[in-house]
């Protein structure tokens, strides 16, 4: 499997490409603020033909380059129906003080073909199977993605905004709620094997067994702790 990544825009947000080898079709992950050019450099540069576009959730920072990269190749977009109003109002994900310093720079809108995802949803694009596990926390609609494990790959978890290396999503923003991050690690994290690579929307590769030993998040929700709001990071979008 063929998996490039890079990160763009004033978020650094992680854009992830993933087929299952060069010159074969792919599918592209996230394309956030200004990561068109990122892309197409990508696409390009391992002969790679998109077949749709995938998201994590509805937050601009995720979503601001979908219109023009699924225009310009003619993909749909998959998204949760609960994240999906973000993609035309921006601000109601994010809160006016966040959204407005670079809104002259962002994509606003939908792209002609939209397709909505639901937990529990097993995806078959460009010759990879995706399994999508509704995640919410950090907004109603977060999914994460996850492939299977090879015969000589581990499994690989696309966590969006749920899980980073060290930390977790922010829950102060609109629709985030810290029980409800809690819950989503618990049920989506803690089960995976501890090989399973984790690639966030922010920050730097990792794995399930390297959280579960030292993100504090993870070993609260481990522990079976309650939620601390106080204690819960403000970083990023």
């Amino acid at each position: 499997m063929l998996i490039a990544g890079f990160a763009a825009g004033a978020w650094g947000t992680n854009c992830y490409v993933v087929a299952p080898a060069a010159g074969e079709e792919c599918v592209i992950i996230d394309p956030g603020h200004q990561a068109t050019a990122g892309v197409e450099e990508t696409l390009a540069k391992h002969r790679l033909k998109p077949v749709a576009v995938v998201l994590t959730h509805g937050h601009i920072d995720h979503v601001a380059s979908v219109v023009p990269v699924c225009g310009a190749h003619d993909v749909p977009a998959w998204i949760h129906p609960a994240d999906r109003f973000m993609m035309s109002d921006p601000e109601a994900g994010i809160g006016r003080s966040i959204g407005m310093p670079l809104m002259g720079e962002l994509t606003v809108g939908e792209p002609s073909d939209i397709e909505e995802l639901g937990d529990g949803a097993r995806l078959s694009l460009a010759g990879l199977d995706f399994s999508v596990a509704h995640a919410p926390g950090h907004t109603k609609g977060s999914v994460t993605f996850r492939t299977p494990e090879g015969a000589d790959l581990p499994s690989v978890l696309f966590s969006g905004d749920l899980l980073f290396a060290g930390s977790i999503g922010r829950t102060d923003l609109p629709g985030g709620d810290p029980d409800e991050i809690l819950g989503s690690l618990a049920r989506v994290c803690l089960p995976l094997d501890d090989s399973t690579v984790v690639l966030s929307g922010h920050g730097h590769q990792t794995t399930i067994g390297r959280e579960r030993a030292t993100n504090p998040y993870l070993r609260q929700v481990a522990a079976g702790q309650g939620s601390a709001a106080e204690a819960f990071p403000r970083r990023g979008m």
